[in-house]
């Protein structure tokens, strides 16, 4: 349906969503919740309907929607969207694309979505009363990553190559008493944090952390204490301290910041924002007059140079 809907240039939310991409024009684009498909026909699809020059992209297979057979939420039946190892309806069901200008070095990426959510270095898993809440069968399997972890090469125009850190984590609510999507939330964020230290490999020396951690350092739930510990690492730098990056409905949790750009702490900061228009803006109506045309999520970009 997601390349029907890009085919038929119908969709007032897509067009929104391209309108805005093309306002900012960003040489590198992450884009997340987006729904995966083995032939990239939908991410080809977007990429042409935007007119950017993105003749480059990459994606994965994501850990949303890719079913594991258990019972993971235990409400005694399987299939359901919470039983795959990430939430989904259907496999690559809300993934991860990357549109490029410049060249991705997909040869040399690291796909870190695999890792058992067990296996990551102080790993708090969630727990009824003293005893797990995730069976033992379900731990085997059971990834960290609920969408994904990708480290992506993308070669610039230098020589040079940046690394792309890209993820999207699940939010830290719609859960029990066992917070398993909270404390799975804030493992996601430590993934990096281990990444970086060189768990998995030698990290890259030029990143940029990217994509929706679905937790603001101050407000709303989750563990904010972890984002805020993850803001203040000397190896990465933080150029919107303090921005909202959503605003969710009345209904909602409001407005929060979820999407982060971090760059690595080598790299100039040269511009940063949030695509927000005020009310009174001429660019106001890209977003709609609620703020809602192309969804709760706002456009975060950052201008970086050696």
């Amino acid at each position: 349906m997601l390349l029907r809907d890009i085919q038929r240039g119908e969709d007032p939310q897509l067009r929104a969503i391209e309108a805005i991409i093309a306002k900012i024009a960003p040489d590198i684009l992450v884009l997340t919740d987006f729904d995966y498909d083995l032939d990239g026909l939908a991410m080809a699809a977007f990429a042409a309907s935007l007119d950017q020059g993105y003749v480059h992209d990459f994606a994965l297979q994501p850990n949303a929607g890719m079913a594991t057979g258990l019972d993971i939420d235990g409400n005694g039946r399987l299939g359901d969207a919470r039983d795959a190892q990430g939430y989904g309806r259907f496999a690559g069901d809300g993934g991860m694309a990357v549109l490029s200008r410049f060249p991705v070095i997909a040869e040399n990426a690291q796909d870190l979505s695999q890792v058992l959510w067990r296996d990551l270095p102080g790993a708090i898993l969630p727990t009824t009363g003293a005893a797990p809440f995730l069976s033992d069968a379900t731990q085997d399997v059971l990834r960290l990553s609920s969408t994904g972890h990708w480290i992506v090469p993308i070669a610039l125009p230098d020589g040079s190559s940046l690394a792309l850190m890209a993820y999207s984590a699940t939010p830290p609510v719609f859960d029990g008493p066992e917070d398993m999507n909270g404390l799975r939330n804030r493992d996601e964020l430590r993934m990096w944090e281990v990444a970086l230290g060189g768990a998995f490999g030698q990290p890259p020396a030029d990143f940029v952390i990217v994509g929706n951690a679905n937790l603001d350092p101050q407000k709303g739930e989750g563990y904010s204490d972890a984002m805020q510990r993850f803001l203040r690492d000397p190896r990465l730098q933080d150029p919107l301290p303090n921005q909202d990056t959503a605003d969710w409905p009345d209904n909602g949790p409001g407005r929060l910041r979820v999407s982060y750009v971090l760059p690595t702490s080598s790299w100039t900061v040269v511009d940063a924002g949030v695509f927000w228009p005020a009310p009174d803006d001429p660019d106001r109506s890209l977003i709609g007059d609620d703020g809602l045309a192309a969804g709760p999520h706002r456009l975060v970009w950052v201008d970086i140079s050696r």
